[in-house]
């Protein structure tokens, strides 16, 4: 791995230094035991003889007992190392997809916008694991290797250091030629995660559009695109694989041709009486302990370049800038009247394109203000701008007449609750659900909740009542059912504005009655701020803005704005016409 996202990980291995300490000391002393082996293994073969042919047979008993212990002992110590590597990289993925979860829920709402849900979770669950995958087994290979090149090469320099001189031939060319390949295939491994994350990111939202995709019988259409891209990332696969593959079967060559060179030199030592058989023996055995790590980190490669690029991508997640801390003398507030003001607020998600220009407006607490306009006109942007999701770029916005950012914006959200048109629900009881936002409710509290929101009679007769388990997001109830549920969770949140954006747009009439009477129920003793394409829902509105070119181009009540025959009056004809 780079050197930066080495320090960058090593954050997160903190705290385990202690337990790394004890792997290292297992790790060497190891290392140290499969080190001796060769060199018992020598003893043993000298201690046959060559000349007179006499054995020395307790000596070779006892080298060969040596070996046998070395190896038992070093398996053991082998085993403790793997397993305490595995739960420390299990660790450190906890806390690496902790830290992840986390710094999403401080970003601000923009990055979700311009980043798709599939390429996150990619991030979060697959980069994560191999990361964990490097540091629960590709580590300790790399720590044994090391070990045991510096090792053996200690020991040949020993042996025989005129032989030894063949390594500073072909090693060298190994690292020349293993730098030059990481730096090639490097590129190609993070394209590979990124094009995984857009392949992740299509799936999981044409998973979650089945329903569409069906109604419009584009299952085709959508199969030819997942096959665009699959075939793409399957192509980055290749490209990364088999580039990293190419480099074993070269430092396999140089290493043999190494092995060659000591074979035919030894021999020559050995005759010339140099180098008796059990040194050269033992060089010999080094030499491929030596050259066998090599080879090996070669074929690692694939893997290590997987897990550079995949922590960078991690990394990277941590890196994004959250939401600006609050200054140290924001409020917390505990209540709110409700008083709204807009003063020339400019606001465009991209600044050369505004959304909204010059908007002025005020809600008066406990009114209830509807904003209407055609899709684009910036109507849902006032809602994003109120909750602080988005940074206005001009004017001014306060709630009873405190700026925004005199409040945290935790305190502001929780004092503000909204009904959207795509409700939101989770996997798990309907209980659960209601009491999304409002931690510790009691079950009365939930079922008064659900009595005001017309949708007590509904529950009580499931089967398993307010413990029937959702999942899918509320498959198997209707969508005026699960809006009647969002509506139930915000009576328990006891907030002191209702944001309704198009809360009654996607039912039928029946159903949109019992919501419109849960939403008045709802917005007594509050401030509603009401968006809308259906005007039905906004005639007794306090005060109807009509938004036309991101700015206020009409406002009064529904009979006023009639009156008038403006766009209102234009936009109530056409919903209404005959």
């Amino acid at each position: 791995m780079k050197k930066h996202l080495l320090l960058r990980i090593g954050r997160f291995l903190r705290p385990y230094l202690l337990t790394l300490a004890g792997i290292t000391v297992l790790m060497v002393a190891s290392n140290l035991l499969v080190l001796a082996i060769p060199l018992l293994s020598g003893w043993a073969l000298d201690a046959v003889g060559t000349e007179s042919g006499s054995v020395d047979v307790s000596s070779v008993l006892r080298n060969c007992a040596g070996m046998l212990g070395c190896c038992a002992l070093s398996a053991a110590m082998n085993y403790v190392v793997s397993a305490k590597l595995i739960q420390v990289g299990q660790a450190v993925s906890y806390d690496l997809r902790k830290a992840a979860f986390q710094r999403m829920s401080e970003l601000p709402v923009q990055y979700f916008d311009t980043h798709p849900a599939g390429d996150l979770i990619s991030r979060i669950c697959y980069d994560v694991d191999t990361v964990n995958a490097t540091l629960s087994t590709d580590l300790l290979q790399i720590c044994t290797s090391l070990l045991t090149v510096a090792g053996s090469f200690v020991m040949l320099l020993v042996l025989s250091p005129s032989l030894a001189v063949v390594f500073f031939v072909t090693v060298p060319l190994s690292v020349v030629l293993t730098r030059l390949q990481m730096r090639r295939i490097h590129p190609l491994f993070r394209l590979r995660s990124k094009e995984l994350g857009a392949l992740n990111g299509f799936a999981e939202e044409r998973i979650g559009r089945q329903r569409a995709i069906r109604a419009y019988g584009v299952e085709a259409e959508d199969l030819r695109q997942f096959e665009e891209r699959n075939d793409e990332a399957s192509q980055a696969y290749y490209r990364a694989d088999c580039a990293s593959a190419s480099l074993g079967p070269s430092v396999n060559f140089i290493n043999n041709l190494s092995l060659a060179a000591i074979s035919v030199f030894g021999g020559l030592l050995f005759i010339s009486g140099g180098l008796s058989i059990g040194s050269l023996s033992s060089f010999v055995l080094y030499s491929r302990k030596f050259s066998g790590p090599i080879r090996e980190a070669a074929n690692l490669l694939s893997d290590l370049q997987a897990s550079v690029a995949a922590a960078e991508r991690v990394l990277d997640l941590l890196d994004q800038e959250p939401e600006p801390a609050d200054p140290p003398e924001a409020l917390e507030p505990e209540h709110l009247k409700g008083a709204i003001s807009f003063r020339h607020v400019d606001f465009g998600y991209d600044p050369d394109r505004p959304v909204l220009r010059d908007f002025c407006a005020d809600v008066p607490a406990g009114s209830m203000v509807a904003v209407v306009g055609t899709t684009g006109a910036g109507k849902t942007t006032l809602v994003s701008l109120l909750l602080r999701f988005y940074q206005r770029q001009g004017g001014d916005i306060t709630v009873d007449g405190r700026p925004l950012e005199a409040y945290t914006r935790d305190g502001l959200r929780r004092r503000l609750v909204m009904v959207l048109q795509d409700t939101w629900l989770f996997g798990g009881t309907i209980a659960e659900n209601i009491a999304y936002g409002t931690p510790g409710a009691t079950r009365e509290q939930i079922i008064e909740a659900a009595k005001a929101a017309c949708i007590h009679r509904f529950l009580t007769s499931l089967p398993d009542g307010y413990d029937t388990v959702l999942t899918d997001e509320g498959a198997g109830i209707s969508k005026g059912q699960r809006q009647l549920l969002a509506i139930a969770r915000c009576f328990l949140s006891d907030a002191d504005v209702v944001i309704m954006d198009e809360a009654t747009s996607d039912v039928d009439t029946e159903t949109e009655e019992q919501i419109r009477a849960a939403l008045e129920r709802l917005r007594q003793g509050r401030t509603c701020f009401v968006i809308a394409h259906r005007l039905v829902t906004v005639r007794k509105a306090d005060q109807i803005l009509v938004l036309d070119g991101g700015a206020v181009a009409e406002s009064g009540t529904h009979w006023e704005l009639l009156e008038r025959g403006g766009i209102y009056a234009k936009l109530y004809d056409a919903q209404f016409a005959g």
